[in-house]
């Protein structure tokens, strides 16, 4: 399997290093809510209002930070916010009240540019053919940190307070920005400025001409965010659910476990495995199957069909996260690399935000419709992407002469 890795360049397995140990300490939002409503003695509702408006932070950090660095470059801007990020969670513990309300939107957002950041990093750093791999990579450092983490924090909050979560989340982000800025070469930066800047700058237009040029990223970027909605409804609602359903909290906490699990046993090897199919029926697929996920709880609820519903949740997502990030980086002209991947990260965390409102004012109302609907959305959503992909198949198979166009290079 090793060999399948060969193509991926040194500084995305050192960057994948740093993300591992932030991911580790990163387990302060596991805990924020709890830690609000306890040892900072606020109402649920406050608590949740604050909690809200951090992951309208994080949405909005993926959503922009690819954009700074296309301006910037990648590299600068993931040190800067990574500094920032760290700063804020370290000093978050000495702050009132009321400034909690501004300091963890802050930390939020900052979380979310380095996350855009990070991607636009490897997507500038791995020719095309190895970013799948190279993705892969990334997202099995970071998934083998936030399996350790929570418990790491538990015991941290028993055993010390829940002050030094944020301690130890806040050095850890600010010991990511020190090792990218030993670990990851400064010379693809100033490049990516200068190719944003000549093209007019991130805030001058230019992108939704370059996205109306490419119809299945749009097609792509609809579906991943239906997706991502269906998606988080394993944190959110179908808790709840399962407490409904005479399973408590161990139920929740094996059933989570299993999903960090398979990926982590399959991802590298799905990547590998996978590496020479054709992106979009690959996303396609997995999409399906995590609409297959919840339409196992139909079947009953019960251990069995929990286990069916993570496991098939699990499989989706290796297929069709890593190959769609994969895919926008591919397809992003060298100057709009980062905005195409902070469009794709931001989508690809929508949910955060859209889910749990949406989720559990369904679950509220007629919670026998939940689950339907999760199936119908997921696989509607990876038909969409198949049909796509079966239209741009049948088109690149045609002669120009009947499409109209001539043979060009693609851009990206």
């Amino acid at each position: 399997m090793l060999q399948g890795f060969k193509d991926v360049p040194r500084v995305v397995w050192l960057l994948a290093a740093g993300v591992f140990v932030n991911a580790v300490v990163s387990f302060t939002f596991v805990f924020v809510f709890l830690y609000l409503t306890g040892p900072r003695g606020l109402g649920a509702d406050r608590a949740g209002l604050v909690t809200g408006i951090g992951g309208i932070g994080l949405v909005a950090g993926n959503f922009t930070g690819g954009w700074y660095g296309d301006r910037f470059g990648h590299r600068r801007v993931l040190l800067a916010a990574s500094t920032l990020g760290g700063l804020a969670l370290t000093v978050f513990p000495l702050l009132p009240a009321p400034l909690l309300y501004a300091a963890l939107p802050l930390a939020q957002y900052a979380s979310g540019v380095v996350r855009a950041a990070n991607s636009a990093l490897v997507a500038v750093t791995v020719p095309e053919g190895a970013r799948r791999q190279a993705f892969a990579v990334v997202r099995c450092a970071s998934n083998g940190g936030f399996t350790l983490g929570p418990p790491l924090g538990a015991l941290i909050a028993t055993g010390l307070s829940y002050d030094w979560l944020f301690v130890g989340d806040g050095l850890g982000t600010l010991f990511f920005a020190l090792w990218t800025a030993r670990a990851v070469p400064s010379r693809g930066a100033s490049r990516n400025a200068a190719a944003a800047a000549a093209d007019g700058g991130p805030g001058r237009g230019g992108l939704w001409a370059e996205l109306r040029a490419r119809p299945a990223v749009l097609v792509l970027l609809g579906a991943i965010l239906v997706a991502d909605l269906v998606y988080r409804q394993q944190y959110g609602t179908f808790p709840v659910f399962l407490a409904a359903h005479g399973h408590g909290t161990r139920a929740f906490g094996f059933v989570i476990a299993l999903n960090g699990a398979v990926i982590l046993l399959l991802e590298l090897p799905a990547a590998v495995a996978l590496r020479a199919r054709p992106p979009l029926p690959v996303i396609g697929t997995g999409l399906v199957l995590v609409g297959a996920g919840y339409t196992a709880l139909l079947a009953g609820v019960g251990t069995a069909s929990a286990v069916a519903m993570m496991v098939l949740l699990s499989l989706g997502e290796i297929l069709y996260k890593t190959t769609a990030t994969a895919y926008v980086a591919d397809q992003a002209p060298e100057h709009a690399a980062g905005r195409f991947q902070s469009l794709y990260a931001g989508v690809s965390v929508s949910g955060v935000v859209l889910g749990p409102p949406l989720g559990g004012a369904l679950y509220t109302a007629a919670p026998g419709l939940l689950w339907p609907l999760c199936s119908a959305l997921a696989a509607g959503a990876g038909g969409a992407v198949l049909y796509v992909s079966r239209r741009e198949a049948r088109h690149a198979a045609r002669p120009a002469h009947e499409t109209g166009s001539q043979p060009q290079a693609v851009a990206g």
